[in-house]
């Protein structure tokens, strides 16, 4: 029997391959190859000057800030740095490069091969670095629905950038989202760049190559304009389905370059793929090699702290968290910070350090706008705040009353329970007293209860906290209640 080319298509099992190409603007002080200040916002060409608008006779200057950090990126990312390299021409004609050529690195960039260690819903996958190297940004064309045509703000011309190129290794759109989340973190914990993507400081190219599992990698197609992570998330779901869907039908995926319309949610074709060539590289003429020494690089290795992708590793394995928890806390270096000094001074559980973190500190954090150095609050006070939640030497409620204390004032944890009458009362006298009066004042939910309404007793152990003025320890509260209505029966 005959069988159709989608009959066909389906016998075959297809999966994707992803590769990635990471653009983040670094925050210098000024430009990569003139004085002009790097800086968002400013009003529309008035950070240029005759080198970054390409001005014949203009002469580039390598600013050396821009190796540093192209450097400790690459400690970062395990690569081979290169003691020398150099800048080379990558040829093209676009209105936002006014003199027709980007310096960038070709052949010999300042960091080579690597690789990052993710975790991905509790695998641990690496993803290998085929290069990093740096080069010049170009301008921005402006669209607007007011004015017909395309204004040009050549602010952005020459602010550096680093380019982070991976290997085919990732395989799905949520492997991508995580490695894109990890390099974030790393560029900010290294601090090289604000990463803020609402300005276009980090952006990112996605290739993306379906074919048969266990044959070679089929044409590639490269998705640009992608300018938030969740946006490469849906480009990429898109790109596999539109890849599966030319495949199931018998036909060819062309290689070719694909503008992403996030707001359309579609992909439409930009040019078919240009090959290296097309740019024509060669060297840069005005600028002479790079030569990092020896300790230059060793310098630079050893500024490089311990990153949140081997931090969220640590707090899986070692710690028992989620992946998501330990994204929470190692992406940012504040609450990193504080959770692995409260988990040194051993006080309390290292569970309860967490939860609090992930709950009052990440609420504060939003809600203010302010980091933790910014707050007198310290390891010491919140572990002190968590083994008094732990021992019930204070409700729920009341550790968020102590918390808003210690982290907008400072203080001692057990001075301020103490003040402000927070410590929860286990006497079983004055629980007794307390029950009894509660049980007296509200027959109607006594007869509810008895009646086979269960929550009654919920409203029973509010009304007796109530009456405690919130002391009362309410686990112990909740048993005496019951006890108590169980005679009433």
């Amino acid at each position: 029997m005959d069988m159709s080319l989608q009959e066909v298509a389906a016998m075959y099992e297809l999966e994707c391959t992803i590769g990635l190409e990471v653009h983040a603007e670094l925050k210098t002080a000024t430009k990569i190859f003139c004085g002009c200040k790097n800086e968002f916002g400013a009003e529309p060409n008035t950070h240029v000057c005759p080198v970054c608008l390409g001005l014949p006779g203009a002469l580039p200057r390598l600013n050396s800030k821009v190796c540093d950090f192209a450097v400790k990126m690459g400690h970062a990312l395990g690569c081979e740095i290169n003691p020398v390299s150099r800048m080379d021409r990558k040829n093209y004609f676009y209105p936002d490069l006014p003199k027709a050529y980007q310096i960038s690195q070709s052949d010999i960039p300042l960091c080579g091969r690597g690789r990052l260690d993710i975790i991905v819903d509790g695998d641990i996958r690496t993803v290998g670095i085929t290069r990093i190297h740096i080069e010049e940004d170009a301008g921005k064309l402006i669209h607007d629905d007011d004015f017909a045509g395309t204004l040009c703000d050549y602010n952005r011309c020459g602010v550096p950038l680093i380019e982070i190129v991976t290997e085919p290794d990732l395989h799905s759109s949520r492997e991508a989202y995580v490695f894109l989340e990890n390099i974030r973190s790393i560029l900010r914990y290294i601090d090289i760049s604000d990463c803020k993507m609402q300005e276009g400081s980090i952006r990112c190219d996605v290739n993306v190559s379906v074919h048969e599992k266990g044959t070679p990698l089929g044409e590639r197609c490269e998705l640009k304009n992608v300018n938030s992570f969740s946006a490469a998330v849906r480009g990429i779901e898109y790109e596999i389905k539109r890849q599966k869907d030319i495949i199931s039908s018998g036909c060819m995926v062309e290689r070719e370059t694909r503008r992403w319309d996030d707001k359309k949610g579609i992909s439409t074709v930009m040019r078919s793929k240009e090959n290296l060539q097309d740019y024509r590289f060669f060297p840069e003429p005005d600028l002479g090699a790079i030569v990092l020494e020896h300790e230059r690089i060793e310098r630079l290795r050893d500024e490089i702290p311990e990153l949140p992708n081997k931090k969220m590793i640590r707090y899986v394995i070692e710690h028992g968290m989620n992946c998501d928890e330990a994204f929470v806390i190692a992406d940012s270096p504040d609450k990193a910070k504080l959770y692995d000094e409260c988990v040194a001074l051993s006080i309390c559980k290292p569970r309860s350090a967490a939860n609090r973190i992930l709950g009052d500190v990440t609420k504060f954090m939003n809600d203010t706008g302010r980091s933790i150095a910014d707050t007198p609050l310290t390891a010491e006070a919140l572990s002190e705040l968590c083994k008094a939640a732990e021992d019930g030497v204070i409700s729920s409620t009341g550790a968020k009353r102590v918390f808003i204390e210690l982290v907008t004032k400072g203080g001692d944890t057990a001075e301020i329970i103490e003040r402000l009458g927070l410590a929860q009362n286990s006497d079983e006298g004055f629980l007794n007293e307390i029950a009894e009066k509660v049980i007296s004042d509200n027959e109607k939910s006594v007869s509810d209860y008895i009646g086979g309404k269960s929550n009654a007793l919920g409203y029973l152990v509010g009304q007796a906290m109530k009456l405690s003025k919130g002391r009362a320890d309410p686990a112990k509260l909740k048993s005496i209640l019951e006890n108590k209505l169980k005679k009433e029966n």
